[in-house]
């Protein structure tokens, strides 16, 4: 949002929705049709230096083959001379994990709805021979009615170089197969399966099933399948979950045994499958095989230097730090992450003072201009954690701060965030206590 938005041929890109380790997520429009997509965003020279080629391919193309009400659909793929852009539907109702977050207690018959959701995509992965490997709350998202849309084939959770399996963009292993973690051959589907039994496990709960600080005793309670419903779960769900998460594979309930669950049953309504136009796969093969007049025209954004300036509109729809979604009668607002915040002081007061909270956290801190990300491990040690800050002037002397997730896991983040606001009080304007 720097003066012009930027132009991806018939594209208008707007704000980062997402960042992961190899790729940005954009929300942009379709100038043609009006259409609001995400964007995924990829530099060439990254896919290159990390061999990436054959495997991005593939994931666009089991996005293609992997069409379902609840999966998260492709809609093209563009390039320009030195990015890729994969453009997808845009999910509107934030992440799962978020609600959860907000809503500690889902009623059961919520938790049930979004479980057969997850449990049709994966079923008709698995049919056309897919598997994810890497469900969890943070790649489940809701779209604006409330409807669950699985994403990520890999797309923004591509391994590291030299990581292995273990961490994705995530940096929890808490949702990974007890066989997974042995390093042993294993089956895709029953790996599957047993993610979406922790999943449900959260959606019921609120938290983990299995949750330590240390990785190897961690490592030994999934292995052993170690872990306790709380009292107030209904039996069915907890013979349910206990049959999901069971540590052996071969005796773990398969797809076709939870279909058949009578908890599953209860109000269970079949997606209802459109039949639509496929993806050109010719095109993905263009756009990795370099050839120039595929490239789409790209307008850069101007950049001046100091903080972004946002028009109404987009002040508007960003900024639920100064509560204008009320004026908006969206049900699904309340979902979305409220991670941003207002300040009356300077641009370069509010980054300064930012970098001096992160550095007293301990987190590493890069900056470029009026953008910060700051990094460091997760709270388990299991991997990265890190989150990306942008200040926006949203008015003359009025600066919003935008906070999101690059890496991590969701409730680590929004425990991050409140207590990063706490150390910045000083800073944040709180709309109520006047408009002087």
């Amino acid at each position: 949002m720097r003066g012009m938005p930027r132009k991806v041929g018939k594209y208008e890109v707007g704000e980062t929705i997402g960042e992961g380790t190899f790729a940005k997520v954009k929300k942009a429009t379709n100038t043609e049709t009006g259409e609001r997509v995400a964007v995924k965003i990829l530099a060439k020279s990254t896919i290159l230096e990390h061999n990436m080629v054959d495997q991005i391919k593939r994931e666009i193309s089991i996005m293609n083959t992997v069409r379902h009400p609840n999966i998260v659909r492709l809609y093209e793929v563009l390039a320009s001379q030195t990015k890729v852009y994969i453009v997808l539907e845009y999910v509107t109702g934030g992440e799962l994990f978020d609600k959860i977050f907000h809503q500690p207690k889902l009623p059961e018959n919520e938790c049930r709805r979004y479980f057969q959701q997850l449990i049709d995509a994966v079923a008709h992965c698995h049919n056309k021979g897919v598997y994810h490997r890497d469900l969890k709350p943070e790649n489940l998202l809701l779209d604006a009615s409330c409807n669950l849309k699985v994403s990520d084939f890999g797309l923004s959770a591509l391994p590291q170089q030299g990581v292995g399996l273990l961490y994705t963009t995530c940096g929890t292993p808490n949702y990974v197969a007890p066989e997974v973690l042995s390093n042993q051959g294993y089956d895709g589907a029953a790996a599957d399966v047993w993610s979406c039994g922790v999943i449900l496990y959260v959606l019921m709960a609120g938290d983990l099933p299995f949750r330590e600080t240390d990785l190897p005793t961690l490592y030994k309670k999934i292995k052993a399948a170690e872990f306790s419903c709380p009292y107030w779960f209904p039996l069915e769900v907890k013979s349910l979950i206990h049959k999901i998460l069971n540590p052996n594979p071969k005796k773990r309930i398969q797809i076709e045994g939870i279909k058949k669950d009578p908890w599953f049953q209860k109000h269970y309504v079949p997606p209802v499958h459109r039949k639509d136009e496929e993806v050109n796969l010719d095109d993905v093969c263009a756009v990795f095989d370099d050839i120039k007049n595929n490239y789409v025209a790209e307008q850069s954004e101007n950049h001046e230097g100091g903080p972004l300036i946002m028009n109404a509109f987009e002040m508007i729809t960003l900024s639920q730090g100064l509560n204008l979604s009320a004026l908006f009668d969206r049900g699904q607002d309340y979902v979305k992450r409220q991670t941003r915040f207002v300040s009356r002081k300077p641009a370069n007061v509010i980054i300064s003072a930012m970098e001096a909270v992160a550095e007293s956290m301990s987190l590493k801190v890069h900056r470029r201009d009026y953008k910060i990300r700051l990094e460091g491990i997760s709270t388990n040690n299991a991997g990265q954690f890190a989150v990306v800050l942008e200040v926006f002037e949203v008015a003359p002397s009025l600066f919003m701060v935008d906070a999101r997730k690059a890496a991590g896991d969701t409730l680590e983040y929004h425990k991050f965030y409140k207590n990063f606001c706490a150390k910045l009080d000083n800073i944040i304007w709180k709309p109520s206590e006047g408009h002087g």
